[in-house]
């Protein structure tokens, strides 16, 4: 499944993920993992007070609606030409699986990447095209904090989000009563512009809206989450007070993240010499390469480890296989949290045997030989309720 080889420059970086303002040698991981702890955020204080100084001196930041900030950069700001792309993503998905025609009626949850479009949009189009929008009243988007620390949760303070196609609009109501659920914080309006965990689901989305329900006017509202670094009794917590919105069927949630990022830019070099997840050794940038299997056969049952707890159904097996492996997964803790609820509602005798994630596509950025090289992982999985 492998789509393309690792880009060279900061141009191609910026559209992995790695953003082309993050250059220095320590920092630049820190804008596509999560910050999991007050030393990152420490770590990144004073580049996120460079950027948004940047921000605020040349970019108008409107109050009530989001910019499209990555548009022309990891996904074209041409509406047309953005169309035919995403079009032709999702027209070279298969229009069934496993004998199910697309949209998979009540698949309303998906997990799908958000990396730049040139590398995770083909991978992301399974997901987008097996979401089940049909009944949506609102959309529910939760993804990772990549430009700030953050425990718990927060909230967005946006009315709408702009894509090139058009915009986006928050239901604010629902939004300040799951923001009350789980005692949430406002995210700061400078570091959600710069957050891409959440913008790069949104003109797929808009356009999936526009296919199943034609007019603006009758488009589902969203509603986005970060979902911070929280630890697992914590995410049962969250996923407590997501469960009666998970029971609602016009609720639809689309989970952000990628999976494993291997590199000295991310401080992970792991490297099994039998491509297990069981002995994983480090290896250095200067090394040579392994004399035994390829390192992308190390990072495929990696993930396959994660993509395994994923599709457990258990919350407390998906935390252990990350525990065991340090997969850099960005959205472990949305994908832990949406874990959480989807467990907590199998408890319940109308929903056994509902809400178990299907993995339906895998993907890299590139199929890594050299431990000087770096990789991107993306998934697309749907749950059906």
């Amino acid at each position: 499944m492998h789509r393309a080889t690792y880009p060279a420059g900061e141009a191609g970086q910026e559209r992995l993920g790695i953003d082309s303002k993050l250059r220095h040698p320590y920092l630049s991981r820190q804008h596509i993992l999560p910050l999991n702890s007050p030393a990152d955020f420490k770590a990144t204080f004073s580049l996120n007070l460079l950027l948004t100084e940047s921000i605020s001196h040349s970019t108008t930041i409107m109050v009530a609606t989001r910019p499209a900030a990555k548009a022309g950069s990891w996904y074209k700001s041409n509406a047309k030409t953005l169309q035919a792309e995403l079009t032709n993503n999702l027209a070279a998905v298969p229009e069934s699986i496993d004998g199910a025609s697309l949209p998979i009626p009540g698949a309303r949850i998906i997990i799908a990447p958000h990396a730049g479009y040139e590398f995770s949009g083909p991978c992301a189009a399974w997901a987008y095209k097996t979401l089940d929008l049909s009944r949506a009243k609102r959309v529910f988007v939760l993804g990772p904090s990549h430009t700030y620390y953050l425990e718990g949760c927060a909230a967005t303070t946006f009315d709408k989000y702009e894509t090139p196609f058009g915009e986006l609009t928050v239901d604010r109501a629902l939004a300040k009563k799951f923001e009350d659920a789980a005692s949430m914080e406002l995210m700061p309006q400078r570091n959600e512009v710069l957050e891409h965990s959440l913008e790069m689901h949104m003109p797929y989305l808009y356009l999936r809206c526009q296919q199943t329900f034609g007019s603006q006017d009758n488009f589902p509202k969203i509603v986005p989450v970060l979902v911070g670094s929280n630890n697992g009794p914590e995410e049962k917590e969250v996923g407590r007070a997501l469960l009666p919105y998970l029971k609602d069927p016009e609720n639809a949630f689309i989970i952000s993240s990628d999976f494993c990022h291997w590199g000295h830019n991310f401080s992970y070099m792991v490297y099994s010499p039998t491509s297990s997840p069981g002995d994983l050794v480090k290896l250095r940038r200067q090394d040579r390469a392994p004399a035994g299997p390829p390192i992308h056969e190390t990072i495929r049952a990696i993930d396959e480890a994660a993509m395994d707890g994923v599709k457990s159904g258990s919350h407390d097996a998906f935390l252990a296989t990350l525990k065991q492996t340090k997969n850099t997964v960005c959205g472990r803790h949305p994908i832990g949290v949406m874990m959480a609820a989807l467990e907590l509602l199998g408890q319940e005798p109308q929903y056994q045997g509902k809400g178990r994630f299907q993995v339906i596509q895998y993907d890299r950025s590139n199929l890594v030989q050299e431990p000087d090289d770096m990789s991107v992982s993306y998934v697309s999985a749907y749950a059906v309720l």
